[in-house]
């Protein structure tokens, strides 16, 4: 089964040198053991645009958008064996989170990837 987990966050706190350190851990222990398939960070959605369809038109906006409050800050695409363990990544990854980036609140976002 593959996921798609993204990290959506309105928070300002900046990740910290511990967060990254214990972040480059997991990253390097789940694609050791062939779970991790890609991982990346996402610039800000101020440097994006968005493309809309409405009322039968195409319109094409780029940021900053008045609207945007959370931001999803980057994705990383697993194969698991099951839901079950999608959900322990995923509570492991915010686990992190919480020990190495005091004050930091966010969502980890995690949908199955559809296949034939």
């Amino acid at each position: 089964m593959r996921f798609m987990m993204m990290v959506r966050s309105d928070s300002t706190v900046p990740p910290t040198p511990e967060l990254m350190e214990a972040m480059g851990g997991l990253i390097q222990r789940e694609t050791a053991a062939g779970r991790l398939i890609d991982t990346g960070g996402l610039f800000p959605k101020q440097m994006g645009f968005e493309v809309r369809l409405a009322g039968n038109e195409i319109g094409v906006t780029d940021g900053p958008f008045a609207e945007a409050r959370e931001m999803v800050g980057g994705y990383a695409i697993f194969e698991f064996a099951s839901r079950e363990d999608a959900v322990a990544s995923a509570i492991e990854f915010m686990e992190l989170h919480r020990q190495f980036a005091p004050g930091w609140e966010g969502v980890c976002d995690a949908r199955q990837i559809a296949t034939e």
